[in-house]
């Protein structure tokens, strides 16, 4: 079907942070598949794993026990606020599974009139029906029918306009730490702050829809970490299966008290295979110094990101974002920088607010950063040329 308005190029391998076109060039991939190959292409460690477990035992089905899906859960409670976890197979199915624990709980409380929830304008958190309906873009609800109800949008990062969007009806807010296709947005943690009060105050749960910034891409394992907030539900995904989907709602015992046995399921939530895929990248993402690396790198790229943008005033209005999700918000039409970064043969994708979203691997080297750099400035440099800026008053 014609939903996506595909660039006429295709990719036959990868390596690394690299990926090999069919058309003879090689590419720096700063898309990671949109923030999901966190260890890049071919990693030999996820290799290893998913091959060892394919020829073993892909799929029996959640009316048995899993045991790679045990440990799975067990490592992400262990390195998270979490107690309990719910595998499925994408974000969008995390998402789903976040906004029904939230209404099963407050049922369980015996309110079960509290089944909104309260969502802020710029968020995404997905495709189905119900996530639509929570990321509230009228773009993407167009000709869908009915919005399923029970979702209160406000404006972004607006207290005043939040606790006027309690009322009786609250179940949850939904927020995501750093918005991702609302263009890198960094929510201020005094604001999550705030959203964590006001939960304790009414009642609410909150959730964190970490699908982007889950698995270190932030530089901490998970965003929350470095906000001061402890979310009540998370979701996850792209990164958890380095390429292989997966998707995780991730909930303390309390407000996971409404999911009992037939509340939820999955056919192929949490397969041997795909358990042994997020295990695999959770052996590389927690060892020693990996994430020190990250950060690192972050500072680094984001220091010479805004000495292009001093050079290059008139293209670049910007530098945001946290980790290795770094936006660039553009002067001239954001689909004019990843066309030219793509004749740089370099890969990045759009965001909203006119941004270029720059997702590098977290494998990333300095030699690789220096040579995206260079090939951001050349890209620069010729929108500057196709876009020169007004003389300046009093110029001779």
């Amino acid at each position: 079907m014609p939903t996506y308005s595909r660039v006429d190029l295709a990719f036959e391998r990868g390596e690394g942070v690299w990926l090999y076109a069919t058309n003879g060039k090689r590419y720096l991939d700063f898309t990671s598949g949109v923030a999901v190959n966190a260890l890049g292409h071919a990693h030999p460690h996820m290799v290893e794993a998913i091959t060892a477990q394919a020829q073993k035992l892909w799929h029996v089905s959640n009316l048995y026990r899993i045991p790679e899906g045990e440990r799975l859960a067990d490592r992400l409670c262990e390195l998270s606020f979490a107690d309990t976890v719910f595998f499925q197979n994408s974000g969008t199915e995390a998402i789903e599974c976040c906004i029904k624990m939230a209404r099963k709980y407050q049922f369980a409380c015996g309110k079960p009139e509290r089944n909104r929830i309260v969502t802020f304008e710029g968020a995404f958190h997905g495709r189905t029906l119900a996530a639509l309906a929570a990321t509230g873009n009228k773009k993407y609800l167009e000709g869908f029918g009915p919005a399923m109800p029970g979702f209160d949008q406000v404006p972004y990062a607006d207290l005043e306009a939040t606790k006027k969007a309690i009322g009786p009806e609250t179940a949850a807010i939904i927020i995501e730490a750093v918005m991702g296709e609302g263009g890198v947005r960094v929510v201020p943690h005094s604001f999550l702050k705030a959203l964590r009060k006001l939960c304790d105050d009414h009642g609410l749960l909150l959730i964190f829809d970490e699908v982007q910034t889950g698995i270190g891409r932030t530089g901490d394992l998970f965003a929350y970490q470095h906000t001061g907030v402890k979310p009540d539900i998370m979701a996850l995904a792209k990164a958890l299966g380095g390429g292989f989907p997966i998707g995780a709602c991730l909930a303390t015992t309390e407000a996971a008290k409404g999911m009992t046995p037939g509340t939820h399921g999955s056919t192929f939530g949490g397969n041997p295979l795909a358990m042994a895929a997020a295990n695999a990248v959770l052996d590389v993402v927690t060892a020693p110094g990996f994430l020190d690396k990250v950060k690192h790198n972050s500072l680094l790229l984001k220091q010479k990101l805004a000495e292009v943008k001093d050079r290059h005033a008139g293209v670049i209005a910007e530098v945001r974002g946290e980790g290795l999700l770094i936006g660039l918000r553009m002067v001239p039409p954001v689909s004019e920088m990843v066309d030219e970064l793509r004749n740089q043969e370099m890969i990045t994708v759009a965001a909203g607010d006119n941004v270029v979203r720059l997702l590098p691997p977290l494998i990333i080297s300095e030699a690789e950063i220096a040579e995206a750099v260079a090939r951001i400035d050349r890209a620069c440099a010729a929108l500057a040329l196709a876009h020169p800026r007004p003389a300046t008053a009093g110029a001779a």
